[in-house]
């Protein structure tokens, strides 16, 4: 099943949260349910999702996505390294894996994933799809070291799946595939729409992708916010080339002149990582694909004056005579780009029950 934006299904999910004290049934799969889940799934397991097989299979996606069975020691679960209080990243530079291990790079944010264009996944995109990245962290023996054999047969031992993927596929047969669709249409519904920026686009001309974003004051931006927004958007800095539109997302992996040798980590091949949406860059640091930034504010001073110059450096990056950019923004600017950078995060995500952990730990 392709996922791309289940936004019915989130609506559905919000409906299904208010049944979270609801009476239920006390038949034995209710029961056994019920001991180590919400009750607002255990709700949509009785019945309300029934008719909603999206919606069905999102709330199997949430399950799977904190279920800690999916790691070989029992410990680690995908939210282990992509915590919804800090944007569905991690706030350390490198996420723990089972044993002690340590993941090779930072672990990106999964929300609003489904904006990014190419649609493909990971810092390297070798992932072609949500569907294609969901299993990857499962089997890496860095990170939840499981094998898919081992997976489907802890799922399978587990009476609350029978239920969960009955509703899901029509059948309670528990299958790899069916576990990777099912966890990417959970990311899928993680969008945010809720930050001051939203706030300002509605109050104005809708903005087009790739184009800058126009007007003036409309009641929503400080004056140094505003002063960010225009900073952001000019040919100046060259920001919003790189990361255009409402999302403000890039379309493929560019080398962003983080190191002039890049043979420690070539990501998609001389240096190039994911461009990934700038939304709720409040909750993520810290930033880049080694977690080597811990503020955004280093992140701009990066852009400002320590772009190297590589081969393969983005031409968005190179100013006269080849050589890279330096935008020589005052202390002022960069605050200014700071702030309204943090007007992009929308901070209901981290609170959210949709995406919450549904199990009673």
């Amino acid at each position: 099943m392709k996922t791309r934006i289940l936004l019915l299904a989130a609506l559905l999910m919000a409906g299904c949260e208010s049944g979270m004290n609801a009476d239920l049934p006390a038949d034995e799969s209710s029961d056994a349910i019920e001991q180590v889940l919400h009750a607002d799934v255990v709700s949509a397991l009785n019945g309300q999702n029934a008719t909603n097989p999206d919606a069905a299979m999102v709330t199997l996606g949430r399950v799977l996505f904190y279920e800690r069975q999916l790691s070989r020691d029992a410990t680690i679960s995908c939210a282990s390294c992509h915590r919804q209080s800090e944007g569905f990243a991690d706030s350390n530079v490198l996420s723990d894996g089972v044993g002690g291990a340590l993941t090779a790079r930072h672990s990106m944010s999964v929300a609003n994933t489904v904006t990014y264009p190419n649609g493909r996944m990971f810092w390297d995109e070798r992932a072609a799809s949500l569907e294609d990245q969901a299993l990857q962290p499962i089997q890496n023996p860095d990170e939840m070291d499981l094998t898919l054999e081992e997976m489907t047969s802890r799922l399978t031992a587990l009476d609350y799946y029978d239920v969960l993927f009955e509703q899901a596929f029509g059948t309670s047969d528990v299958l790899a595939e069916r576990v990777a669709t099912a966890l990417a249409a959970f990311q899928s519904t993680i969008l945010t729409r809720n930050s001051r920026w939203d706030a300002w686009l509605a109050a104005g001309p809708p903005l087009q992708p790739g184009q800058p974003a126009v007007g003036g004051d409309r009641g929503i931006l400080s004056a140094q916010e505003e002063l960010g927004r225009q900073l952001f958007f000019s040919p100046r800095t060259q920001c919003a080339a790189c990361h255009s539109g409402p999302d403000m997302v890039g379309d493929r992996p560019f080398n962003n002149g983080l190191d002039a040798n890049t043979n420690a980590d070539q990501g998609a091949g001389q240096g190039r990582f994911k461009t990934a949406s700038l939304r709720n860059i409040a909750l993520t640091a810290p930033y880049m694909h080694d977690g080597r930034f811990a503020t955004l504010r280093d992140v701009i001073e990066h852009y400002n004056s320590g772009i190297e110059n590589h081969p393969n450096l983005d031409p968005r990056l190179r100013g006269p005579n080849d050589q890279p950019i330096r935008m020589q923004l005052s202390g002022n600017e960069m605050d200014a780009l700071v702030a309204f950078l943090r007007t992009v995060t929308d901070e209901s995500l981290a609170v959210d029950e949709r995406f919450s952990d549904p199990f009673i730990r």
